[in-house]
């Protein structure tokens, strides 16, 4: 068994770049193959094929999934790679599309949003692997973040407050979901359009330049210590937001050696989102509190925040969700309508059922 040590990629701050309109889908007969991080391309494979069992000897998959990187070294499972991994230190949307454009990872981790805005923006990408979580009513991915000073107690009290968006990220699509939920508009509200990254949003709300912003769960502890005495409040969005995918770019699914590597590894990878799950406190510690500096505490505060996560092995359910939010992004942003399940490669999703089903 061959399997490279953990690795770190630093990649610089994305580009903003206007939207447009998402060009129809290139004919899978059409599409050139190219070599992915210098080295030699395996075997053409087209969309519709079945996926290879073994890629060659010496294929390396670059993975930016920090999380799961260290849920597999805890846990043990790692060993059950045969493939070989190149780890690359990258998440959210912005530096994972950046880095796909980049041709410098294969597969990334990100919510459901950011493989919309990668077809949308030209980037011909898949989806190969789905996750939600148990409990998802009670344990939401996201809180709205309140600044110092500024009343908001339900998701009503948000019309006429300046809240932070992210229209290519997960952050953005909840906004709008949770707009809809309290029976308000865009013209409701004013969007103060900027990139969720690093601490971005928190540093927006202790300076008051948005009255209320989506903030991820490791970020809503911190932010909280930081400015509660300040006045700094948090609330529940009140809307679903927990679906999380792994998706790739359609040319290194042509590569038949990278399919086959990626099919060993969503396997594996459905195995590790079990484990976080069933070992929450070895998780909080490996990951949060060794990998990202949270204190013990508020490694706990996360890990219970966001529950417990379940790999569906039928996707039916998840893509009918995807849908739901493809067609309010339409509608809000004027994107081109989209038939959600052409971006999920389902060959995938045998290969994680199976994988779930024995072990």
């Amino acid at each position: 068994m061959s399997r490279s040590g953990p690795r770190s990629r630093s990649i610089r701050r994305p580009l903003v770049r206007p939207l447009v309109r998402a060009a129809l889908l290139t004919t899978v007969g059409m599409l050139a193959l190219s070599g992915c991080g210098g080295d030699e391309a395996g075997p053409r494979l087209e969309l519709s094929a079945a996926l290879p069992d073994t890629p060659a000897d010496g294929t390396v998959l670059r993975v930016g999934d920090p999380a799961t990187q260290v849920a597999l070294e805890t846990s043990g499972l790692i060993d059950e790679l045969d493939v070989e991994v190149e780890w690359a230190n990258i998440t959210g949307g912005p530096k994972t599309l950046e880095a796909f454009r980049a041709d410098a990872i294969d597969i990334g981790s990100v919510a459901d949003i950011p493989p919309l805005f990668a077809h949308w923006t030209g980037t011909d990408v898949r989806i190969v692997a789905a996750r939600e979580t148990v409990e998802p009513e009670t344990h939401p991915t996201y809180a709205l973040g309140v600044a110092p000073g500024v009343e908001v107690r339900t998701i009503e009290d948000l019309k006429g407050k300046k809240i932070a968006y992210s229209p290519g990220q997960a952050q953005g699509a909840l906004v709008l979901n949770v707009l809809r939920e309290a029976g308000l508009t865009q013209d409701d509200v004013e969007f103060v359009e900027m990139q969720s990254v690093d601490d971005a949003f928190s540093v927006a709300l202790a300076s008051k330049q948005v009255d209320v912003a989506p903030l991820g769960q490791t970020l809503v502890k911190t932010y909280l210590a930081k400015y509660e005495v300040d006045g700094a409040t948090a609330i529940d969005p009140g809307v679903r937001d927990d679906a999380w995918t792994l998706y790739t770019p359609t040319t290194v699914l042509e590569d038949a050696d990278k399919a086959a590597a990626i099919k060993e590894y969503v396997g594996v990878w459905a195995q590790a989102q079990q484990w976080i799950s069933d070992h929450p406190d070895e998780f909080a510690e490996a990951y949060y509190v060794d990998h990202e500096g949270l204190s013990p505490e508020d490694a706990a505060y996360v890990v219970d925040a966001l529950g417990e996560f379940t790999v569906p092995t039928s996707w039916d359910d998840f893509i009918a969700r995807h849908q739901e939010t493809v067609d309010t992004l339409v509608e809000a942003q004027d994107q081109e309508p989209l038939d959600v399940a052409t971006l999920y490669d389902r060959r995938y999703e045998k290969a994680i059922a199976a994988a779930v089903e024995g072990s």
